[in-house]
């Protein structure tokens, strides 16, 4: 066979739909050979992957890194270190909070020069839709935007320049346009009418705990948006994915809609699944975020829809900020979890190492879909031949608990922090480049690359 640059050996390899010994030969950064025993040379350098789990990197389809002008909240050196640790090869960065919003060509240039040499592992970006810019989408999306965010609810922000929510008006227009574009509307939803009405019930009545914010924001705002976005796509041919759903009502309401034929996803992200009000109410405004953590039981109700495979892709929604931000008042603090380091080794710790769910089946939701969904696939996605060598080398039996000093985020803050987990991350491969391995860190090299939608560049991605 035709030399090979790297071979990784004796690994439990998870493919689409099983898991199997296997060594993996990669060349020119691609997946080149699978197989048993694979021959290769004296010269051909070999990882040892016996007794390990090799998975897919995940595909990481919702973080915020805030650039540009809103770096030092994390930026991307931090942000994709971070991910690299955590088993991470390709993100997805959201238009918000950077200054000024990817929501016109000019401020993509912007993100992309700040990006530029700056990230560990691969990346694609999100455009925004807000009130005044639909007439900027198409340039957006011939420049390579994977797709387009929307918030139906406030998402907070101080300034002129910030991302805003949208009206019914500019969604059902904004809608119609991305449908032309071929494009996905992702949508943060949340009723504003009910959550602004509750919430100033709440600070009226002198109630600002965790628990009174987290009651502010009921299951029923974020089925009331869902319903109301899933009947204006039904009108408009728009593709839809719903980020961070936080209840199983949500999903069982997208499920009947898939059923009757409509081109809609689901996202929920690890803090859903693995924290309570309680935590939130032990931990303070660390663990707030929108839509809020809820029940156990809600929880749990969570775990049935994934379980079932009602979930299409998971995702950390990493929303970071300086420490001083999550301090204080409930109410006044930044909402946002820092997660993204974490978000592989979750779901392997909770999925599978406590609830049995098959690595096949976590793998499709952290790399497969996520791939498939925004325009990536098949270079990206799974560990096949032809794809690249995105690889997440995981030792399921080595336990730790999670320190402050082990997160490599510009602010060191995790609701985390503190927590046992049954499984690490040994290594990570970048298109066949080890980015990161546990003990060493991230390599000095910043060589990840710009993914633009294949639909934008006649197929095929850069990078």
């Amino acid at each position: 066979m035709n030399r090979l640059d790297l071979i990784i050996r004796k690994g439990t390899v998870v493919l689409q739909d099983e898991c199997r010994q296997l060594d993996i030969g990669i060349r020119n950064g691609k997946i080149a050979a699978l197989g048993e025993n694979l021959a290769f040379s004296e010269q051909t350098p070999v990882y040892d992957a016996d007794g390990l789990t090799i998975l897919p990197g995940m595909i990481d389809a919702h973080v915020h890194f805030n650039e540009p002008a809103l770096g030092h909240w994390e930026g991307f050196v931090t942000g994709s270190a971070s991910l690299a640790a955590g088993g991470c090869t390709t993100y997805i960065d959201m238009p918000l909070n950077g200054v000024p919003p990817t929501v016109r060509l000019r401020a993509l240039e912007l993100k992309l020069k700040a990006a530029e040499g700056q990230s560990h592992v691969d990346y694609a970006l999100w455009g925004g839709l807000v009130p005044g810019n639909i007439g900027e989408l198409e340039a957006l999306a011939q420049a390579g935007v994977i797709g387009f965010k929307a918030f139906m609810s406030c998402p907070g922000g101080e300034g002129e320049d910030i991302f805003m929510e949208v009206d019914d008006e500019t969604l059902v227009n904004g809608m119609k346009e991305i449908a032309r574009l071929g494009r996905v509307l992702a949508l943060h939803a949340e009723s504003e009418e009910i959550v602004s009405k509750l919430a100033a019930e709440a600070m009226q009545a002198g109630k600002r705990s965790a628990l009174d914010f987290i009651a502010t924001r009921p299951i029923a705002a974020e089925l009331e948006a869902v319903n109301r976005a899933l009947g204006y796509a039904k009108q408009t041919g728009c593709k839809l994915h719903f980020v961070h759903i936080s209840s199983a009502e949500a999903v069982q309401v997208i499920t009947e809609a898939k059923a009757q034929g409509m081109d809609v996803t689901v996202e929920t992200c690890p803090h859903y699944l693995t924290l309570t009000d309680v935590e939130v109410e032990r931990l303070g405004p660390l663990a707030k975020c929108a839509p809020p953590i809820r029940t156990a039981e809600d929880q749990a109700r969570l775990w049935e829809e994934l379980r079932a495979g009602r979930f299409d892709i998971i995702a950390s929604d990493h929303s970071p900020s300086p420490k001083h931000m999550k301090q204080g008042d409930f109410f006044a603090a930044w909402g946002g979890i820092s997660g993204a380091q974490s978000s592989l080794e979750l779901m392997l710790h909770e999925g599978h190492l406590r609830r049995g769910i098959a690595l096949t089946e976590l793998a499709r939701m952290l790399a497969l879909e996520p791939a498939k969904r925004f325009g990536l696939y098949p270079r990206k996605g799974e560990i096949a031949i032809g794809a690249d060598a995105d690889l997440a080398v995981v030792d399921l039996a080595a336990s730790y608990t999670l320190q402050e000093s082990d997160l490599l985020y510009r602010h060191k803050q995790s609701p985390y922090v503190g927590k046992l987990f049954g499984c690490s991350v040994k290594a990570t491969f970048l298109r066949g480049v080890k980015v990161y391995e546990r003990g060493v860190g991230v390599g000095a090299a910043l060589e990840g690359a710009w993914l633009r939608h294949s639909a934008s560049i006649g197929g095929g991605l850069d990078g």
